[in-house]
């Protein structure tokens, strides 16, 4: 099967505007990997195509990119998911949107960890360690309040896919919402109260237009939007 990728680079030291690279790859399989083809692009055609990969598996969450203008993880990306057609694939790869392109498809993830330190995303708690020193336990009940919230892997396909976020890069995004949101519900943690009053800040959860969006780009389906409306309710009824 022939795979035709388009994909759009930039190198901010020779191009004064991104452009389209075209590569015509032959031989793929179906059960290829969006990565995998990007890996012979740059391995046989073009070495200079730039890119942040790390497991290839869906765990590390740092090939998060737009593949045929939606978010996705390009190793959790199938050639057969892209609608082969006449054993031809066409696809387009282009960097996620709403922080600076470095390089081709790598992005400066920064600001989107600045939003993501913001929240306060590990446990806080005045509690004295349990008289037998392990593990602070708690009952099923109370550990499924949060158990989708704890399988963010911080990829950023979902605040990229924000308009919000788009639109004004203060706004601190589905992702860390997602990540306070695991320690607000959390019955051991004690900083509730500090992580509501950062997200009810004019840039807080009160930009979430409720789009879904970010919900239908999470790669490990997380039902980002009921997260939000979760912890909306949470600071306006002040109850947890």
């Amino acid at each position: 099967m022939q795979a035709k990728l388009r994909i759009r680079r930039f190198n901010p030291e020779t191009d004064k505007k991104p452009w389209w690279g075209e590569y015509t790859l032959v031989d793929v399989l179906r059960t290829d990997t969006v990565l995998d083809l990007l890996h012979r692009v740059k391995w046989e055609q073009d070495g200079t195509l730039t890119l942040r990969r790390s497991c290839a598996h869906g765990v590390c969450g740092s090939d998060a990119m737009r593949i045929n203008g939606a978010n996705a993880l390009a190793c959790k990306t199938l050639v057969k998911e892209l609608g082969v057609k006449n054993d031809v694939v066409k696809i387009q790869v282009e960097p996620i949107l709403g922080l600076r392109v470095e390089k081709d498809l790598l992005v400066d993830m920064e600001p989107f960890f600045d939003h993501y330190r913001s929240v306060m995303p590990y446990f806080i708690t005045d509690a004295p360690v349990p008289a037998d020193g392990r593990e602070r336990l708690q009952s099923p009940e109370d550990r499924a309040r949060f158990d989708d919230t704890t399988k963010c892997i911080l990829c950023a396909a979902c605040t990229t896919s924000c308009p919000s976020f788009w639109s004004d890069g203060r706004y601190v995004g589905p992702a860390a919402i997602v990540q306070a949101h695991r320690f607000i519900f959390d019955t051991r943690d004690d900083g509730t109260s500090e992580r509501l009053d950062v997200l009810a800040d004019t840039f807080g959860v009160w930009r979430c237009r409720t789009i879904f969006n970010c919900t239908n780009a999470c790669p490990r389906e997380i039902k980002v939007t009921e997260a939000i409306a979760e912890v909306k309710m949470a600071i306006t009824s002040g109850k947890v």
